[in-house]
């Protein structure tokens, strides 16, 4: 099981009132819905490994050189050396190393890569896994990676990580006419306004699914823009002409990388904390009471 820690962390802010808090009244909402959702996850799909994915650079400079509006309207402080600040809620931030503490305490695996964001670091584990993978996440950039003949899925939390949305080639061909690889095709064409990718002016996703249907692929709908023979409307040519500087380096930037190198680790879930010393102190520190208590009497099952 590979968690988009990010994503489940906010998800957690948002859906855990802030009236959680530490003994010194620091809102600690994200930490103990965080580990709430890491409890149920275990308790309902029970996997033997489980890694929390990190955004060590969540908005990367190469693929910002490829189409610099890529998350640029998240951006809160931009650096010169080092990379952009992502714009965090006031109370959210503060709890974010403390997450990283309490996972690193457990003996949760926490794994990142500098340059690479976490949907980077779930493609290349996904690529590695030899078993069946579910990846946890409320980020539709990695639909591309489903495919049923290896196990891979996508568990999309519709509300908390209780009701979770399976998402396998059955559940994409309905809601958008592809399979994973073919999702990546689509995105680009539709764009994102959530991760600022433009796509093509005037395709929106139905537009896209029909033309990836007739055309096959990206590369196939580009051929047919040449070919005056092929089945477009003359608005469709024209703007597939004019976005072809896009649709070249689009592909790069939405294709989660499958090849980041990363640190040796141990996936293992544990059944005991690596540091009980520790996460005393944190428990205690932070208050995080029962969340922390049914994370321990799940792993321990």
């Amino acid at each position: 099981m590979l968690l988009d820690t990010a994503s489940l962390y906010f998800r957690a802010y948002f859906g855990v009132p802030d009236s959680v808090r530490a003994p010194d009244g620091t809102p600690v909402n994200a930490v103990r819905g965080l580990l709430d959702f890491i409890a149920r996850l275990v308790q309902d799909h029970h996997p033997d490994d489980l890694v929390a994915c990190w955004d060590n650079d969540w908005r990367p400079h190469w693929r910002v050189e490829l189409i610099p509006s890529y998350k640029a309207h998240r951006v809160a402080v931009e650096t010169e050396t080092g990379p952009d600040e992502e714009e965090t809620p006031d109370t959210l931030a503060p709890q974010v190393p403390v997450i990283m503490d309490v996972l690193d305490a457990l003996g949760i695996a926490r794994v990142g890569a500098d340059g690479y964001e976490a949907d980077d670091v779930i493609g290349t584990l996904t690529g590695r896994a030899t078993g069946p993978v579910d990846i946890v996440t409320g980020d539709r950039d990695l639909f591309q990676l489903v495919d049923d003949a290896r196990g891979r899925r996508v568990l999309y939390p519709l509300k908390g990580v209780g009701t979770l949305q399976v998402m396998d080639e059955a559940w994409l061909r309905e809601k958008y006419g592809v399979d994973g690889p073919g999702y990546v095709d689509l995105a680009l064409l539709r764009g994102d306004p959530s991760d600022g990718l433009p796509g093509v002016p005037g395709i929106g996703e139905k537009t896209a699914a029909k033309l990836l249907d007739t055309f096959g692929d990206l590369a196939g709908i580009m051929a047919a823009a040449d070919d005056r023979t092929a089945k477009l409307t003359p608005s469709q040519r024209k703007r597939l002409d004019e976005a072809r500087d896009y649709v070249a380096v689009a592909p790069k930037v939405v294709r989660v990388a499958s090849d980041v190198p990363l640190p040796d680790f141990d996936p293992a879930l544990p059944s005991e904390p690596r540091d009980p010393a520790t996460l005393d102190e944190l428990a205690a520190q932070w208050g995080l009471g029962g969340a922390l208590t049914r994370l321990l009497s799940t792993l321990q099952r």
